[in-house]
């Protein structure tokens, strides 16, 4: 017969307790400092965004300065690390969960390498786009060079949030596509993908997300920190806002400290409507979803 010990079970409330203030405090804690910062940003930034601001180049003089290049280097290098990186993470997880052998010793291998990838470093990978694109490939300094590596920073991410996705996919979708003589592709297609949807872009929003804000890989590849004019092709000279706030922030004169809040707005501006666009699709694909089954 278990005997009710009323000592212990009221001991275990008080830490229970204790944990969850904590947690609370946590959590009051960063989100005070993350209003702070919001505030602060947004009070010297924006008195600076000006359709001067928007369309100029970046300048020696803080009032004439402008952002224009910058955004269009980051449009160029998102657009094309999406590009390399959605369609590769995708296809190599399906294959790694669908198609290949989950018993296989070299699969596993893969698998464990693919996790240990996504805690690398950035700046690792901004050594290996400098050997690999820039120096051996001969791309140079371009926007096509920076793409492929922010790809491989944020490949491992997607690849795992999209293995994710599938594996949370009931083996009853595969066994009823199956039954009625669906083909392997057609049961991914049909009855895998449109369930997994919602989970695959979640890795998206979420890779795309920190290769928007990262600066050390793009430096360590050659990206500029002073460009005065934008991009029209891939393989022309480039930066991106992150770097071309590091280049302002870190100046002695006021003035560019300011701009630099002005371009610390676009850049959460053009992070959160890459964001908004995911996360419509994920919502769409959640009530298909449910209309299908409801």
């Amino acid at each position: 017969m278990i005997k009710f010990e009323p000592t212990v079970n009221r001991r275990y409330y008080v830490y229970g307790a204790v944990f969850q203030f904590i947690c609370l405090i946590t959590n009051v804690a960063a989100l005070v400092i993350l209003v702070h910062l919001l505030l602060s940003i947004t009070a010297s930034g924006i008195p600076h965004l000006t359709s001067d601001f928007l369309t100029n180049p970046p300048s020696r003089f803080p009032e004439k300065s402008g952002v224009f290049p910058a955004i269009m280097g980051t449009i160029w290098n998102m657009s094309l690390t999406g590009f390399f990186a959605i369609g590769v993470g995708m296809t190599a997880a399906i294959y790694l969960e669908e198609y290949s052998s989950h018993s296989n010793r070299f699969v596993q291998f893969i698998k464990i390498n693919i996790q240990n990838l996504a805690g690398v470093p950035s700046i690792i990978y901004g050594i290996l786009g400098l050997t690999l694109f820039v120096r051996w490939m001969g791309l140079g300094r371009s926007v096509i060079a920076g793409a492929l590596t922010m790809a491989l920073l944020i490949l491992p991410t997607i690849t795992i949030a999209t293995q994710e996705a599938l594996r949370a996919v009931p083996d009853s979708f595969r066994f009823g596509g199956y039954g009625i003589g669906m083909t392997r592709w057609q049961v991914v297609k049909y009855q895998v993908l449109p369930v997994a949807m919602p989970g695959i872009l979640t890795g998206v929003i979420i890779g795309l997300s920190r290769a928007i804000g990262e600066t050390a890989p793009l430096i360590m590849i050659g990206a500029l920190t002073y460009v005065a004019f934008a991009p029209s092709s891939i393989m022309d000279g480039f930066t991106v806002l992150p770097i071309q706030v590091f280049n302002w922030a870190s100046l002695p004169q006021k003035g560019f400290h300011d701009i630099s809040a002005a371009a610390i707005i676009i850049l959460l501006a053009v992070l959160l409507s890459m964001n908004a666009v995911a996360i419509y699709l994920r919502v769409f694909f959640q009530r298909k979803l449910s209309s299908l089954h409801g």
